[in-house]
């Protein structure tokens, strides 16, 4: 049971998260299909607003030490789970529980349907607005990085807490 809530809880909270990232979709563009990318960076009313590689980078690296830190707690204070393996095993767990949410109701119902993600000047490129496969390419790319941060996850857990 208490998998199904903590789901839940997660999945309610990326999905605030990804709101207040939205509000602004110029700093999530490295989010989108490389082909929207390009098109925008191309578009004059874009230059200087677009976010460099190496802050997205940045933030990235921020979110998923963010992340390893929030899971390593929950998973060994609330959980009281004390073992790399129960810390690996549950951290993937609820990664890919939350990782197949985003996947399919966030970049594919909502993001791949919602006009307010559509950038002024590329209302013409409906077909990688609507390009699943690259949603589900970068889910695939999300479990690799799982497994990087559940094994740290369950380091700290065993050896930290």
């Amino acid at each position: 049971m208490i998998i199904i809530v903590e789901s839940i809880a997660l999945c309610v909270l990326f999905t605030i998260m990804v709101y207040i990232m939205s509000r602004n979709p110029i700093a999530t563009l490295y989010n989108y299909p490389s082909k929207i990318q390009e098109r925008v960076k191309s578009l004059d009313e874009y230059k200087g607003k677009i976010p460099t590689q190496e802050s997205k980078i940045i933030a990235k690296s921020l979110a998923s030490i963010l992340i390893i830190v929030i899971i390593s707690l929950i998973l060994r204070y609330i959980n009281g789970y004390t073992t790399f393996i129960e810390g690996f095993g549950y951290g993937f767990l609820i990664w890919t529980i939350v990782n197949i949410y985003d996947a399919l109701i966030i970049d594919i119902i909502w993001f791949c349907h919602d006009p307010y993600f559509v950038f002024k000047g590329t209302e013409d490129m409906k077909k990688e607005y609507h390009n699943y496969c690259f949603h589900i390419k970068e889910s695939l790319k999300g479990e690799v990085i799982a497994l990087i941060v559940c094994v740290l996850v369950g380091l700290i857990i065993q050896y930290v807490l």
